[in-house]
C-alpha cells in the first residue's frame, strides 16, 4: 500500500474500512465522558473524521458513581442515534454495552444475566487501578460460566502487574482477552504504561483495541498514533475489531 512509504499516517487511513471502536464515553452525562448530547455529536463526528464510523460506545457501569442501568443505557443510547438521524447524519452506526467495574454489583448483574455485552457474549470489564479484585480468577471464572467471554479494558493500565508479565499471563490462561487502549502509545498515561504497552504487544498478548475516548483532548492525541510503525504492530488488532460490525 502507498500510505506504508510515509511515516506519518492521517487516522483516516490508519483504520481499516469495517473497524468497529469497542471502547468509548460517548452518551451524555451518564458517566466521565460526553457532557451532553450536542458533545456526544461532536466527538461522534470528529471520529467519522477519522474513519471511524462504527462505535460500540461503553459508559462505566461503577457502584454509586456511575449508577447505570442497562435502561439508563438504552435510553441514552436511543437520544444520540435520533439526534444522528434528525442532523441527517446516516454513514455513523452507534450502538452501546458497558464498561463494567468488576466488583459486587457486577457480581448480581451478572447472576441475574443483565449485561450488555459488545456483540453476541463478549462483555468488556475493567478493574480498580489500585489493586485487582482478590477473588479476580473467581469473577473471571463466573464470567464464562454464564456463558460470556470478558474482554479486560486496558490491561497496560494496571501498574500493579507492571513488574512482572507473568500476571498478564495468568489472566489470559483464565480467559481473559486483552482491550489495547489506542492512547496508551502515547504519553497519555505515563511512561510505565507506555513501556508496558509495548511489551504486551511483543508478546502478542493483545486482542482488540479500543480508543477510550472521553472528550476532545483524547481524539487530538489520537492523532500521534498515526506512524508507520504503530499501524505495522496493529494492522492485525484493527482487523480483528471488524468482527464487531
Amino acid at each position: 500500500m502507498i500510505f506504508f512509504k510515509k511515516k506519518e499516517i492521517p487516522l483516516n487511513e490508519f483504520f481499516p474500512e469495517g473497524f468497529v471502536d469497542i471502547h468509548s464515553h460517548l452518551l451524555p452525562g451518564i458517566d466521565d465522558g460526553a457532557k451532553d448530547l450536542d458533545n456526544s455529536i461532536e466527538l461522534i463526528l470528529k471520529m467519522r473524521s477519522y474513519g471511524i464510523k462504527n462505535i460500540i460506545t461503553t459508559p462505566h457501569v461503577l457502584g454509586d458513581v456511575y449508577p447505570n442501568s442497562s435502561k439508563i443505557i438504552k435510553n441514552k443510547l436511543e437520544e444520540v442515534q435520533q439526534e444522528l438521524k434528525k442532523r441527517n447524519i446516516n454513514d455513523v452506526s452507534i450502538n452501546a454495552a458497558a464498561e463494567y467495574m468488576m466488583d459486587e454489583q457486577f457480581s448480581k448483574l451478572l447472576k441475574n444475566d443483565d449485561l450488555l455485552t459488545i456483540k453476541d457474549n463478549y462483555v468488556l470489564v475493567e478493574m480498580s487501578y489500585f489493586s485487582p479484585p482478590i477473588n479476580i480468577y473467581d469473577i473471571i471464572f463466573e464470567i464464562q460460566l454464564k456463558g460470556y467471554k470478558p474482554i479486560l479494558a486496558h490491561p497496560e493500565r494496571y501498574k500493579f502487574y507492571h513488574n512482572d508479565l507473568n500476571n498478564y499471563y495468568k489472566l489470559k490462561n483464565a480467559g481473559c482477552l486483552f482491550q489495547l487502549n489506542l492512547l496508551s502509545l502515547t504519553e497519555q498515561y505515563g511512561k510505565g504504561v507506555q513501556k508496558t504497552t509495548e511489551k504486551l504487544l511483543k508478546e502478542d498478548l493483545y486482542d482488540f483495541v479500543g480508543t477510550d475516548t472521553h472528550h476532545n483532548n483524547h481524539l487530538e492525541l489520537l492523532k500521534k498514533i498515526g506512524k508507520k510503525k504503530n499501524l505495522e504492530k496493529l494492522t492485525l488488532l484493527l482487523k480483528n475489531n471488524k468482527k464487531f460490525k
